[in-house]
């Protein structure tokens, strides 16, 4: 069977690494590097049940777990696999007196409980998670094809290959679209509803053994008064990484074109010397932006697409893409060689939603 997985973020490596298991090795196609987007750019964070009441639940359950078991099987020191605690709180402005409640923070912050621990808050560098996990596949067979996928070929109602921008087609039997938001740029291929990039940017500071881990969930008033919540994540490489400020500003066609919004990395810097006084004096090592990927009912898309034959969707993670990549990885797989998977996808069939209508996208 020959599979092809157009996406190279976290997605596209867990399928190829859970394909190769079971002795199939795909071909990943990547426009610019893997884990170029928000598989690269995010936080990391990992919850076992912070999903639980909605329709994700089984699915973050599956993944938490299988997080562990990666980390087992492939050495998960290499992607800062580990367990932390984790805390709510709040800046509410202005100067405080007295001692802060963790050393590394600003007195006037104020926690309002702890929301995980290390049996139900972990995490990775999900940069690192999504090379090992193309690492390991390749090891079996998998091989990566630097191209940009320009569409899917088709046939009788059934995919024949991936065209590509050069003009070589890649035959397949099966195809994976696992792009993030890019993904719509194959609805002109295939029958794909809509899937759209909300826009974040995070920073990477240089804190050395200054920041426990400790991940903290907080709301902080800027000195505008607008309140922001930045989320922290301390790493096991003596970097702490910071995001916040969301936007529905454009996607780019190209995914190295995604940079910052207008003066929202100095804003984000602010709100960090803000919250603490480690952060205050750290060099920033990484100014980052990336689009994570929704559908407009807000679940994941994980299926075959309608109507053809060989054609499977796999995106719209949306915050929870690093935490359930190896789910939907396995479950991919699962479904590539018509087996059951161990999630019931039902909730995330793509087919719930409309094919997008080309119309609808306007280009800049």
């Amino acid at each position: 069977m020959r599979v092809v997985i157009c996406g190279g973020g976290i997605i596209g490596a867990a399928t190829a690494y859970y394909l190769a298991a079971r002795g199939i090795g795909a071909t990943i196609v990547e426009r610019t590097a893997l884990a170029a987007a928000a598989s690269g750019k995010s936080g990391g964070f990992l919850a076992r049940d912070w999903c639980e009441g909605t329709p994700v639940a089984p699915l973050a359950r599956r993944s938490f777990d299988l997080h562990a078991e990666l980390a087992n099987a492939l050495g998960g020191g290499r992607w800062g696999y580990r367990a932390l605690d984790t805390y709510a709180g709040a800046d509410p402005g202005g100067a405080a007196a007295g001692e802060p409640q963790l050393a590394w923070i600003a007195p006037q912050v104020r926690l309002e409980g702890r929301i995980g621990t290390p049996a139900t808050t972990r995490q990775v560098h999900p940069r690192r998670l999504t090379e090992a996990l193309a690492e390991a596949a390749c090891a079996r067979g998998t091989r990566i094809v630097t191209a940009t996928v320009a569409g899917i070929a088709t046939q009788d109602g059934a995919v024949r290959g991936v065209d590509l921008a050069d003009g070589q087609r890649l035959p397949a039997d099966k195809v994976v679209v696992a792009m993030g938001p890019w993904s719509i740029l194959l609805a002109g291929s295939l029958p794909l509803p809509a899937v759209y990039g909300i826009k974040g940017h995070s920073l990477v500071f240089d804190t050395g053994d200054q920041v426990p881990p400790e991940a903290l969930f907080l709301e902080a008033r800027e000195a505008g008064g607008g309140v922001e919540t930045p989320e922290i994540f301390p790493r096991p490489d003596g970097t702490t990484y910071i995001c916040a400020l969301s936007s529905d500003a454009p996607l780019p066609v190209d995914p190295a074109a995604v940079d910052g919004d207008e003066g929202a990395f100095d804003r984000l810097h602010a709100i960090c010397c803000q919250l603490s006084p480690v952060l205050a004096r750290a060099k920033v090592l990484a100014r980052q932006a990336c689009h994570r990927p929704v559908a407009v009912d807000g679940l994941p898309l994980i299926g075959p697409v309608p109507g053809v034959e060989g054609a499977y969707l796999a995106t719209a993670h949306s915050v929870w893409g690093i935490l359930n990549g190896p789910a939907t990885g396995e479950a991919m797989a699962a479904l590539l060689v018509d087996e059951a998977p161990a999630v019931n996808l039902a909730a995330f069939d793509p087919g719930r939603l409309r094919p997008l209508d080309l119309s609808e996208i306007t280009t800049r």
